[in-house]
């Protein structure tokens, strides 16, 4: 397993001042946020495209993830404005040469409603157009539970739908972390390595520094070493405090872990 760190996690303000502190943290790859960013499809023009995507290569660094959330695929009034941009950071993924977008699905719809089938329908659009262009489409788990998510994926039905595993989203509303990894870990094509404090789907958790939390950190790991996993752990963080000590003590443990590279 290799380690990224989130772009805007470490608290700089500036894409260029991150990549230079990520050298010195010494990961391998970047994933980068391209929701209302300065990376977002709208802002960002085609020759800037190539331009960024060798500038980040020129450092050695893998792209492993594009993080593409924009609050889910359940609201039919949002419903077209949200797979048109979607479509947009697929695209995206391709310029910057990086196999994943991963997106946030939100709540799955009841099942058997005609809710249930324009969420399913979306995510399966979705999904075959990244695989269209070889690239994937990677839902992020936290709303729902791992179990849940399972049976959304076997009703999506496409070879281009992945799986991003968050423990900590999980474990913010109250879902154990652990329990359903057996039913998407086939799936999983990047992890969030990140941790929170157990809630609930009214009350979520908040989020807590790496094995400060109730995610079951270490756990996860030894599974995903069980597995075969040899993709990106993620480091990410959205806590109001330092940021950049919290990314560097996250990926300081995480090197010293059984099956991350060092």
């Amino acid at each position: 397993m290799k380690v990224a760190i989130c772009l805007g996690t470490l608290g700089t303000g500036s894409l260029k001042k991150d990549i230079q502190r990520c050298l010195a943290i010494g990961v391998q790859g970047l994933q980068l946020r391209v929701v209302d960013t300065e990376l977002d499809p709208k802002e960002l023009t085609g020759s800037g495209r190539e331009e960024f995507a060798d500038y980040i290569e020129s450092f050695g660094f893998e792209v492993p993830s594009l993080w593409g959330a924009l609050g889910g695929f359940a609201d039919p009034a949002s419903m077209d404005e949200r797979m048109n941009r979607t479509r947009a950071m697929l695209d995206l993924c391709v310029e910057l040469r990086c196999p994943l977008l991963c997106v946030e699905p939100g709540a799955a719809p009841e099942n058997g409603t005609q809710a249930y089938s324009e969420f399913t329908g979306a995510l399966r659009d979705l999904a075959n157009y990244a695989l269209e262009r070889d690239v994937r489409l990677a839902v992020t788990t936290g709303r729902d539970s791992a179990e849940r998510l399972a049976q959304v994926l076997a009703d999506v039905k496409s070879e281009g739908a992945r799986v991003n595993y968050d423990p900590a989203a999980l474990v913010a509303r109250g879902h154990d972390p652990l329990s359903g990894f057996g039913g998407l870990s086939r799936a999983i094509a990047h992890v969030q390595a990140r941790d929170a404090v157990r809630g609930s789907i009214l009350e979520p958790g908040e989020e807590v520094s790496l094995t400060k939390g109730d995610s079951g950190i270490e756990a996860l790991l030894q599974m995903l070493n069980d597995v075969g996993y040899t993709a990106f752990l993620s480091v990410a963080t959205e806590r109001d405090a330092d940021l950049a000590a919290i990314a560097v003590e996250s990926v300081t443990w995480l090197k010293k872990q059984d099956g991350v590279d060092p």
